[in-house]
């Protein structure tokens, strides 16, 4: 019998009755659309991420849409993301009009290469054809870019800086979430995500309460929020005065219950995935081509744990035979991907991209993966001889 690759039911248990509750509460409520729950979650993930505030939202790819239309972000302008990453991250630039520049990653790290980054602004300056405006670092697999040299280049060029954490919220970096040097980091709530719920949410963090405003207004409809009422009366309700072009993009009421009982237990489930992480490293040392390497300083949350083996496909089909799943992320780079393969690459490709592809592959990682079924993954891995 196959164990799981996420053991979301693990968790479950442990909560459950705590959940149950909560969601019982929201029920008996009727408040099931921006009620209570969302402010008090909003704010306990704001402190968890040492973040003045925080505005959840229906998903994490809005959570990155969001303070893209917030400072206007649109024609003409650049956008520089890895392409090693999900669709979310470069989707949401062509919503804006905008046009995202794909930017090659570091091999040990799989996170954006500040050089590459700083080699793929001059080329667009150098072109003239578009105006560099934002960069969006993602977190991959939980663990923090190299967030001190991004936003080094970032101020540099004047350009803002989203810290797309969806597989990485709560990482940290010399004890700092990465909401230390971006303008904006923004999480996904997807089930399988480290702090996930039993749906789809998302969240963006930021220190820049105009921001928030802003972002607030655009996630409902493009409401009129406080700034635009000042020194205004109506006669009608204001509820419906829509002040911008928004979308509709609130966490369900429901949802911010079940997250703020999964919060309450997300500190110690980092621990438990480091351990499970330690584990790994130790038991597969010398026996795959690498497993994963943290940035000095960092802290990873092990949304996954990557190894990379010459025989990626033979080790996947051989661990399915013992009844251990993995899983390649991402075996079609977006810049090669047919809806994504106009846009600009930086200067010298995306070689790094294009490599990993080829060799990564994830093994299961969650809290609760016990010790036994761990050293069943290790053993089936080392007694591979493809």
């Amino acid at each position: 019998m196959s164990m799981p690759f996420i053991d979301l039911a693990a968790q479950q248990r442990r909560i459950r009755d705590k959940i149950d509750a909560a969601i019982a509460k929201v029920l008996d409520s009727g408040a099931y659309v921006m009620g209570p729950q969302v402010r008090e979650f909003e704010a306990k993930l704001a402190e968890f991420g040492q973040a003045k505030l925080a505005l959840s939202c229906a998903n994490g790819t809005d959570a990155i849409a969001l303070p893209l239309m917030a400072w206007g972000v649109g024609r003409g302008d650049a956008v520089f993301c890895p392409s090693f990453t999900f669709a979310a991250t470069p989707e949401v630039v062509p919503w804006v009009d905008a046009t995202p520049v794909f930017v090659d990653v570091l091999p040990e790290t799989y996170n954006l290469d500040p050089a590459k980054l700083e080699a793929a602004i001059a080329g667009v300056k150098a072109e003239g054809r578009l105006t560099p405006k934002v960069v969006i670092a993602v977190d991959l697999f939980g663990q923090p870019a190299d967030y001190p040299a991004i936003k080094a280049i970032c101020d540099r060029e004047g350009l803002k800086l989203i810290a797309d954490s969806a597989q990485g919220f709560g990482c940290t970096l010399n004890g700092q979430h990465p909401l230390r040097w971006a303008d904006v980091a923004t999480t996904s709530f997807f089930p399988a995500k480290p702090l996930g719920c039993y749906g789809d949410g998302g969240a963006v963090l930021t220190n820049d309460a105009t921001l928030w405003d802003l972002m607030d207004s655009y996630r409902v409809h493009g409401k009129a929020v406080g700034p635009d009422l000042a020194g205004k009366t109506f006669d009608h309700d204001p509820k419906y005065l829509n002040t911008r072009i928004g979308m509709n993009s609130r966490l369900d009421t429901i949802q911010a219950a079940i997250l703020i009982e999964k919060l309450a237990i997300f500190a110690e489930e980092i621990q438990l995935r480091q351990a499970v992480a330690d584990r790994y490293a130790q038991g597969l040392k010398g026996a795959v081509l690498s497993t994963p390497t943290v940035i000095d300083g960092g802290v990873s949350v092990w949304a996954q744990y990557v190894i990379e083996h010459a025989d990626r496909d033979g080790l996947a089909a051989h661990l399915k035979t013992q009844g251990i799943p993995t899983a390649v992320y991402y075996p079609v780079p977006m810049h090669v991907q047919a809806p994504y393969a106009r846009f600009p690459r930086g200067v010298g490709g995306l070689p790094v991209t294009e490599a990993k592809a080829e060799t990564v592959l994830a093994l299961p990682m969650h809290p609760y993966l016990g010790e036994a079924d761990q050293a069943k993954i290790i053993d089936a891995i080392r007694a591979f001889n493809g």
